[in-house]
């Protein structure tokens, strides 16, 4: 049996009644059509817990996707079987997830943070300025409206962050002048878009329907407007957009390579650098919790790893040691040296420095 045009249309349906975000709704399709074209465009009422566990494998093994990624898969699928067919199956529950590996987050210094935001120009530093200096993800700066700016108070609110939660931060006084003359110069291009006649920017689409003038008004703005009009997904509709999140993630990856760091940072690392710098300073876990939105304060807790040198602040016994001969070992001392021709690379070339011999064998 065939996949039907209308199973893609009755899943995308399904999840707007559901309210999913536009990006989960791509998200959950793609990985629709890919299950099924794997087993031959077969209809997937058609198939069973088999065919769900090879094509995860499929994806683990043959493509070597993260575990998370997998998970993502088998999330879109579950939605497939459940709210699309309808299909009360037994062993929807029993379907193992990949286990996701924890990381610990990348955290610049304050130094380095310093040296990646002069390398950024323009909106790009002031955008970095507000992951760093306000501990927003990329999406959520990008995303600011002007009536989200209390720039009289020092915050800025949030609006249906992750998990569809609002919630108020800090707003760095140093950026307070400079959000200023960037909205002087962006209400004076709003008023230019108005008498031109151009359209409005994108809303929600429930507040779409019950204030249709919003999109026009001043408030609704986007803080970041995109430069050229695009589609509404759902209506089609042209409208002016907030700026894409690529530009950003390029903009950042150029200046940490001009940097010259060797951590990989990103835009999210700011946010990271954000909640560590602020427990340094001080500041109770609670309130660093409550400004970076998280449900759960063991979310938080993973920044108390990094905050400070060694885990968990705890000193080495090494260095409570005085005078040692490890302690006066420089860099030469304790790598092996090149091999000369004929030379027997047996190891004798660490005989005689008894100091050095335990630390290149890995003991």
């Amino acid at each position: 049996m065939s996949t039907t045009p209308g199973l893609f249309a009755v899943a995308r349906a399904k999840m707007r009644t559901r309210h999913l975000a536009h990006r989960s709704e791509q998200t959950y399709l793609h990985w629709m059509r890919r299950y099924v074209a794997f087993h031959g465009r077969r209809h997937p009422r058609d198939l069973g817990p088999k065919d769900v566990e090879r094509f995860l494998t499929h994806l683990a093994v043959q493509r070597r996707v993260s575990a998370a990624t997998q998970n993502q898969a088998l999330q879109a699928l579950l939605f497939l079987y459940r709210h699309v067919l309808e299909s009360e199956l037994p062993w929807l529950s029993d379907m193992i997830r990949a286990h996701t590996a924890k990381r610990l987050p990348v955290v610049l210094t304050r130094d380095e943070v310093g040296a990646l935001l002069t390398r950024l120009h323009g909106t790009a530093r002031l955008i970095a300025g507000l992951l760093y200096g306000s501990g927003l993800r990329l999406t959520e700066a990008l995303r600011l409206r002007v009536k989200d700016l209390a720039l009289a108070r020092g915050e800025l609110i949030v609006r249906e962050a992750k998990g569809g939660k609002d919630r108020v931060t800090t707003l760095p006084a140093a950026l307070e002048p400079v959000l200023r003359a960037h909205l002087s110069r962006l209400h004076v291009w709003y008023e230019a878009e108005r008498r031109c006649g151009r359209p409005g920017v994108s809303l929600p689409q429930a507040l779409a329907g019950k204030y249709p003038h919003a999109a026009l008004q001043w408030g609704w703005q986007y803080v970041f407007p995109a430069r050229t009009l695009c589609r509404d997904p759902y209506t089609r509709q042209l409208q002016r957009h907030h700026l894409h999140e690529k530009s950003m993630q390029r903009a950042v990856q150029r200046a940490v390579h001009q940097a010259g760091l060797s951590q990989q940072a990103s835009c999210h690392t700011l946010r990271h650098c954000f909640a560590t710098h602020l427990l340094e300073d001080g500041y109770d876990i609670r309130t660093v919790q409550e400004l970076l939105g998280h449900s759960d304060v063991k979310t938080t807790m993973i920044y108390t790893h990094v905050m400070n040198k060694g885990a968990r602040a705890v000193r080495s016994p090494l260095d409570r040691i005085g005078q040692s001969p490890l302690l006066t070992l420089t860099a030469p001392d304790i790598l092996p040296l090149p091999v000369q021709a004929g030379q027997s690379s047996s190891g004798s070339e660490l005989q005689g420095n008894p100091g050095t011999q335990g630390v290149a064998s890995g003991t």
